[in-house]
């Protein structure tokens, strides 16, 4: 019997065995919106009144919780009225600026003209000037004229007068008409030289013309800027304003909490009525109703060049008996297939690397009432190899295809290494 026995023993050694990774995880989700999310209230407030409790379905859109306000810069009922009224008060002032504007370019233009205006009298008396200046140079010529006639009438009548030929009385006629040509010489050059003045007047009150106008024009139009800036400070207030409306609306409704989406409550994190919360603070977990299974696997470093995606995976749920056996999958009963979908390429903090297992229903579908948490058990197959080669393995604590990996790192080396040249 010992004979046969060590027979039946040498023989079950070559029986085929099927290589495996065993590894422990829980049953989660592939989508970050599937799993279980905590809610939070989006500003700080007061609790005031709740809407579910604990194990409640909630479809999106429903009210959870109502929250007040506990800021005082947001006490007032009537806020958004009151802001309105603001709003409807800085628009007035824009059109008011407006009009002004219009005001100031009007008066910008009729000093403008009244400069122009004002130029063109001024040439039209410089004009008259000169014709004066050239009317009075021709009289003036004529004066002297005048005079030098006189002049020469004078030293006749007083050559002859001395020969006893003329009289005294006509000598002092003749005296009489110089004097008279010389003044009125004299008055014509007083003239002539005052339409000259004039002339220059005129010039210099151009100049000064332009002077005052020109500052009145630049007055008008530091007011028109002023005016401008004015208005544009209203426009941003008014924008200010409607932006502050439009936020204080958007706050009130954030008063209400609601469901983002549809699922069940599970625990409620703050209590009571009358705390006071944070904005960002969670007040409630729920989990959807709707999710997509897979299991949350961790390998062993060692043990991850040797999975690959699309691998099958043999699964045990916890709550669900199942009679195992690794070496021969086929014999097992109550376990479910996976395939690896997802193999993380950093480390966790565990020290394991993360595996996603999804659902493999070809054969038998992964049951109805397995709850996000819940433990399982993973065996990866690998290579079927005899079982004294796995006993050995074991014993030598190589990893699975060990000589395997072996041969691919030669086969690579080959690969690499540089083609001799042929001489």
């Amino acid at each position: 019997m010992i004979l046969i026995l060590l027979a039946i023993f040498l023989a079950c050694l070559f029986l085929p065995w099927t290589q495996n990774i065993n590894a422990k995880g829980s049953v989660t989700t592939r989508s970050p919106e599937q799993r279980p999310q905590a809610i939070q209230s989006v500003i700080g407030g007061r609790l005031e009144n709740w809407f579910v409790r604990e194990g409640d379905f909630v479809a999106k859109g429903d009210t959870i919780v109502f929250i007040s306000e506990t800021k005082s810069e947001y006490f007032d009922p009537n806020l958004l009225e009151r802001t309105s009224e603001q709003i409807a008060a800085k628009s007035n002032s824009v059109a008011s600026y407006d009009q002004k504007l219009i005001a100031l370019q009007n008066q910008y233009t009729a000093i403008q003209q009244t400069l122009d205006l004002k130029k063109e009298q001024n040439l039209n008396k410089k004009e008259q000037a000169r014709n004066k200046i050239k009317m009075d140079s021709i009289d003036l010529i004529a004066f002297k004229t005048n005079l030098d006639i006189a002049e020469n009438q004078l030293d006749r009548t007083k050559n002859l007068y001395d020969k006893g030929l003329k009289t005294l009385t006509e000598l002092q006629e003749k005296e009489n008409k110089v004097q008279a040509a010389n003044a009125k010489l004299n008055v014509q050059k007083n003239k002539l030289l005052n339409q000259k003045n004039v002339l220059a007047n005129l010039q210099v009150e151009l100049q000064t013309i332009g002077k005052e106008y020109l500052d009145k024009l630049a007055k008008s139009q530091s007011e028109q800027q002023s005016a401008i800036s004015a208005k544009l400070e209203s426009v941003a207030a008014t924008s200010k304003l409607r932006n502050q409306l439009s936020n204080y609306s958007e706050r009130q409704k954030l008063y209400y909490v609601t469901a983002p989406q549809s699922g069940y409550v599970t625990k409620t994190l703050k209590k009571g009525i009358g705390e006071t919360i944070k904005e960002g603070t969670d007040i409630i977990t729920i989990m959807p109703a709707k999710y997509d299974l897979a299991v949350e696997l961790y390998a062993k470093p060692q043990d991850l060049p040797l999975l690959n995606l699309e691998d099958l995976v043999q699964l045990r749920f916890d709550g669900w008996p199942a009679i195992v056996i690794s070496g021969w999958p086929e014999s097992s009963t109550g376990v479910f297939q996976g395939k690896i979908v997802a193999i993380d390429k950093f480390i966790s903090n565990n020290g394991f690397y993360r595996i996603l297992i999804s659902p493999h229903n070809e054969k038998k579908v992964w049951p109805e009432k397995l709850s996000i948490g819940t433990g399982a058990q993973a065996f990866i197959l690998l290579s079927e190899v005899p079982i004294w080669y796995e006993v050995w393995r074991q014993l030598n604590g190589f990893p699975p295809d060990y000589y395997k990996s072996k041969m691919e790192k030669k086969e690579q080396l080959k690969r690499k290494a540089p083609l001799k040249s042929v001489k």
